[in-house]
């Protein structure tokens, strides 16, 4: 990925929004009649987009099982008027808005997660309460998804004239295992990797959140063998379990600053074979996390010392006459951290838009799509789509669409993106 660093680089340096201070260009994108325009019919759409929530909702999308979801996002996407409409390699949903600018010139991305974090049995019928509608996923980022497809009907439609091209996506891969794959195709193999000059990652609903920080991640599934045995004949060989313990309690005591946030967790595990034998394999799987590449690296190599360590000590302190304890150290996630400046222009213009309606800019750290293009050094942020929600990665998860406060999301997004991509 590194190899890529000046190409991309490259764009993002030729892509300069209008020009002048942030506040200024985002007055003058809310004055504009393409923007009102647009707004308008956002306004006129609103059932029309609650009902595309709930149709995408009510198909299962589990990481690695996005297939069915992503091919009624692209049809959707077709049916807003983009170019070059398609599924990508990698199972990414596309389509593309033409700016005024040379053909191959840099891109804008707006892009929102296919995947939620719920298996494929799990009920996704859309129950609605007034306002509020329930389902698992909904909010995180099913609602996303149905905004941005209704900002590439109104670009369309109102023939709203940008400088660069947008680049509207609703990826795959975002969830736990997904391990961001969708973005990480889009950026080292996607057929535009080389042209994208910022990137907006639209997740959740909050409209005042600017996610300006990628908290990096490392994850592990670690698993721990040795010779087994009946508990009470066998008693006094190496037990992978032993091994496997000492690596949690010495796991436990890593110090860590609060300041880069850096945390850690075991978190999941298994193995045996019965409560009266001595277990012959057991796992464990733990996640490290920080808003800093450093300390990050710093947790993840003490790691994996404590867990050489733990397997030396175990195999000193028992018989190893029927073998010895090993442990296979798997990653199974890696999301790189970095951040986007508050300095930058894409974030002075994202405050700036969120501030021009009334709301307080509220810069974050999170894991989202846009970890990549900010390891990259590609200007990114993760912005909300409007109204409000809760209980997300939950099957009770909701989301409020009364239409005041979900158009006044929406309309924020918008003008993020027109500001960003430079309304003519």
């Amino acid at each position: 990925m590194t190899a890529l660093l000046p190409l991309v680089a490259a764009a993002a340096a030729a892509l300069a929004p209008v020009t002048g201070p942030s506040d200024r260009v985002a007055q003058r994108v809310l004055a504009s009649p393409a923007y009102k325009a647009a707004t308008a019919q956002l306004d006129r759409e609103h059932d029309r987009i609650v009902q595309d929530i709930i149709a995408l909702t009510e198909i299962p999308a589990p990481p690695f099982k996005e297939a069915k979801r992503a091919a009624a996002y692209r049809d959707m996407l077709g049916q807003s008027g983009l170019q070059d409409v398609e599924i990508d390699a990698e199972g990414n949903a596309m389509g593309l808005y033409r700016g005024t600018g040379r053909p191959g010139g840099p891109i804008v991305v707006i892009a929102a997660h296919l995947d939620t974090v719920f298996p494929e049995e799990t009920n996704v019928k859309v129950r609605r309460e007034g306002d509020r509608l329930y389902a698992p996923g909904i909010g995180d980022d099913t609602r996303s998804l149905a905004v941005i497809a209704a900002y590439a009907r109104a670009l369309k439609d109102n023939k709203v004239r940008t400088r660069y091209d947008i680049l509207f996506v609703g990826n795959v891969g975002e969830e736990g295992p997904g391990d961001l794959r969708g973005v990480r195709h889009l950026f080292s193999k996607g057929k535009y990797k080389d042209r994208i000059g910022a990137f907006f990652s639209m997740d959740g609903t909050n409209a005042a959140r600017v996610v300006n920080g990628g908290v990096g991640s490392k994850r592990y599934r670690v698993t721990y063998k040795g010779p087994g045995g009946h508990s009470y004949g066998a008693f006094g060989l190496v037990n992978p379990m032993a091994a496997m313990s000492q690596t949690v309690v010495d796991f436990y005591k890593i110090p860590v600053p609060g300041q880069p946030k850096t945390t850690y967790a075991a978190s999941v595990t298994g193995g045996g074979t019965s409560v009266n034998s001595i277990p012959n394999e057991v796992f464990m799987e733990f996640d490290m996390r920080s808003e800093s590449p450093a300390e990050l690296a710093k947790v993840e190599t003490r790691f994996k010392e404590i867990v050489a360590a733990s397997v030396d000590a175990e195999n000193a302190a028992r018989s190893v006459r029927e073998g010895k304890v090993a442990a296979d150290a798997k990653q199974i996630g890696d999301r790189p951290a970095g951040s986007t400046p508050a300095s930058s222009d894409i974030v002075r213009l994202t405050s700036s838009m969120i501030a021009a309606h009334g709301l307080t800019p509220d810069p974050q750290f999170s894991s989202t799509d846009s970890n990549m293009p900010m390891s990259l050094g590609i200007p990114a942020v993760t912005i909300g789509s409007g109204g409000s929600g809760g209980r997300p990665h939950s099957l009770d998860e909701w989301i409020d669409v009364a239409k005041p406060a979900s158009l006044k999301g929406m309309t924020i997004g918008l003008g993020i993106l027109l500001a960003t991509a430079g309304l003519q």
